[in-house]
């Protein structure tokens, strides 16, 4: 049917849901009128770099004004921001897996009771490469853990349920050949690295803790290449976990800084 599904019987038990994070609810918005016809998501790290997004669509779509005065949806919450571009939502997530995971239950939830279909979710941001040119794109075939298992365990009251982390291979292809049209950036498809930690958890020397040495490091990414990683963040196994379970086509596209 292409509908995004939650798969949580009690949400039909309650007589209001309220997206806490995102200040929005069931019952104090028509979230049908205001999201209804929303087929693009795209998320990323930081507020301002996606309100930045929403006005370069609001250009590229050639929708009215200049976007200088776009508005952030989600102004009553301090937790994220959110943007509109006509049919693209752009919404911040914060920074790691805990952030990411607490904005997608409640988008997910938000694109459900707004009936939306067939909607695509792209991740956009920044990354640490992994033996690839700076400035390049990497876009996510699939999402591996720190042992470089295509897995994301979530811990359920005391139980560990482990989830599959594969992204749309059509998608990823399919952006790939969009990556033609813009030679600026030299983009490949590749396994994406996700981490709990951005210093000792990405065998970083200059954390407050640091208990390898250079070596050590060296020989485990050159391990994470010959896996396939070709980029490593913090938030990617939970994205492709939760997009798949809940039928959002999903992807992930990093740009690669360093």
């Amino acid at each position: 049917s292409g509908l995004v599904l939650v798969k949580n019987p009690h949400l039909d038990l309650m007589e209001e849901d309220i997206l806490y994070h995102l200040d929005l609810g069931t019952k104090t918005h028509n979230l049908p009128a205001m999201f209804g016809d929303i087929k693009f998501v795209c998320v990323g790290g930081s507020p301002n770099r996606m309100r930045a997004f929403a006005q370069f669509m609001l250009r590229e779509l050639g929708l009215a004004g200049d976007g200088e005065d776009v508005a952030d949806i989600c102004a009553g919450s301090d937790r994220y921001a959110m943007y509109r571009a006509g049919p693209v939502l752009s919404i911040s997530h914060g920074m790691g897996i805990p952030s990411i995971s607490i904005m997608l239950h409640e988008l997910i939830k938000l694109l459900h009771h707004a009936k939306c279909r067939d909607v695509t979710i792209i991740r956009i941001g920044t990354s640490g490469g992994l033996g690839i040119e700076a400035g390049s794109v990497v876009i996510t075939d699939t999402a591996v853990d720190s042992s470089f298992q295509p897995r994301f365990e979530q811990v359920v009251l005391d139980d560990v349920v482990v989830r599959s982390t594969e992204l749309d291979k059509e998608l990823a292809e399919e952006l790939l050949a969009c990556s033609r049209e813009i030679p600026d950036f030299p983009t490949l498809i590749g396994h994406t690295m996700c981490t709990y930690d951005f210093y000792e958890g990405q065998g970083r020397l200059d954390g407050a803790l640091c208990s390898f040495s250079s070596e050590k490091k060296l020989e485990y990414l050159r391990r994470a290449y010959d896996a396939g990683v070709r980029n490593i963040e913090m938030e990617s196994t939970a994205f492709a976990a939760l997009c798949g379970l809940c039928g959002l086509k999903g992807e992930f596209c990093r740009f690669h800084l360093l």
